[in-house]
């Protein structure tokens, strides 16, 4: 058929949607903030329920870190400077500010 081209024929333009890097929001643990503080924390600025917020408070105090929520840069950083922003655990006396995040490739 004249003015189409056969399947051997057609070329890759190069117009292949690229995926979008993600990046994970670690939260890091310390000794000054609460399972309360934690969970708290995780309900209010990532909307976990009581028991994602649980598993997370279990999982950074026994491994040292917790990953909050994968997404994409610019969502990620602003994720990790809300807990940075979130404020001191006024459960326990001697803390004196938020915990520490921090943000990593989600890709190798």
């Amino acid at each position: 058929m004249p003015g189409t081209l056969a399947p051997d024929t057609i070329q890759d333009t190069g117009t292949k949607d690229e995926l979008t890097p993600l990046f994970h929001v670690v939260l890091l643990d310390d000794d000054d903030h609460t399972y309360d503080y934690v969970m708290e924390m995780l309900s209010k600025l990532f909307l976990k329920s009581e028991s994602e917020a649980y598993r997370h408070a279990v999982e950074v105090d026994a491994t040292g870190r917790t990953i909050v929520i994968t997404c994409e840069l610019e969502q990620a950083e602003f994720g990790r400077d809300q807990i940075h922003a979130y404020g001191a655990d006024w459960r326990m006396a001697g803390c004196k500010g938020s915990m520490s995040a921090v943000i990593e490739p989600a890709s190798g």
